[in-house]
């Protein structure tokens, strides 16, 4: 089982603390197996969360052995960081522990020198104070969150939670991390722009929302060769009124979306059958290999058999 610690420093925020937790707490393997066991460590044992004081069951010696650490973000993100905290998360990152920050967590993080050299994220307000800083850091405010591989770093709030799914797709696979996204009810695709490697788990399908008939009636053809005006016409709407609507409820278009739901459900295939690469594109509505290779490669910054080697 892969062991979580998070972390509680002084004035942490209440809502990134419990992020981490409830995700990584709920996410379950498909035989119904926990996938995690989680820690919440402190260098005190009771700690300042603001409306509240925190006791913890572990110290910092807690982080020892966890498979990832989590630095959640602080109310006062400038104050200067325990020395025993730097050392511990120094001490994890030689370990080889994969170590990531939610929010305003980025500047402890930051503090122990480990960001040096890579580059960051953390909520937009705090970005230009982050890069002042610590000017060996490459601060980009414009994304959800980072992946250098053993170091990750997300912006604020929600994109915490956006992370916490992400290293679940690592840990265990999209179908693993997209039944962690309906407990967590996050049921709108967002887009950042990011440049870096990200794959979101599922593709989004806002409940309760006028367009959910619709996209569950593609979810049911995505092997179909569907136009605009296809979609428009069993919407029973102009095109023009259909991608008003995708913009406002799920911040993409309707053919991004497809395009975006033909990739997850790849992934799924590619993770739980041994079909061909060839089939499995036609499965999903690519009308030749190549350009199922383009797409996913595209979308996923792997090819498809790359992916069924990490992920089946």
């Amino acid at each position: 089982m892969h062991t979580v610690a998070v972390l509680a420093l002084d004035q942490v925020i209440p809502f990134d603390l419990s992020t981490p937790i409830e995700v990584f707490t709920r996410a379950r393997l498909p035989d119904g197996r926990p996938g995690y066991q989680v820690r919440v460590c402190a260098a005190r044992q009771e700690t300042d969360a603001g409306s509240f004081t925190l006791r913890t069951p572990w110290g910092l010696d807690g982080l020892g052995g966890a498979d990832t650490v989590i630095v959640p973000g602080t109310a006062d993100p400038a104050a200067p960081l325990d020395p025993a905290v730097r050392d511990a998360l120094r001490a994890a990152a030689e370990d080889g522990t994969r170590i990531a920050s939610i929010c305003s967590g980025t500047f402890p993080l930051a503090a122990t020198g480990l960001l040096d050299g890579l580059r960051a994220t953390t909520h937009w307000v705090a970005a230009d104070l982050l890069a002042a800083a610590y000017p060996a850091v490459e601060v980009d405010p414009a994304v959800l969150y980072v992946d250098n591989g053993h170091i990750l770093t997300s912006a604020g709030a929600a994109a915490g939670l956006d992370l916490c799914l992400h290293m679940i797709r690592k840990d265990y696979g999209s179908a693993v991390a997209a039944d962690a996204a309906r407990l967590s009810v996050m049921p709108l695709e967002r887009e950042g722009g990011q440049a870096q490697f990200i794959v979101h788990d599922y593709a989004p399908t806002p409940r309760g929302s006028s367009l959910e008939p619709l996209l569950a009636w593609l979810q049911d053809n995505l092997a179909g060769d569907l136009t605009l005006a296809d979609i428009a016409a069993h919407a029973g709407t102009s095109t023009r009124t259909l991608i008003r609507r995708f913009r406002e409820q799920t911040g993409t278009t309707p053919l991004q979306w497809l395009h975006r739901a033909r990739i997850r459900q790849a992934q799924h295939l590619l993770e739980t059958t041994h079909h061909t690469v060839e089939r499995i594109g036609a499965q999903v509505g690519f009308g030749s290999p190549t350009a199922f290779r383009d797409r996913f490669r595209k979308t996923t910054g792997v090819s498809p058999h790359s992916y069924r080697r990490a992920f089946s």
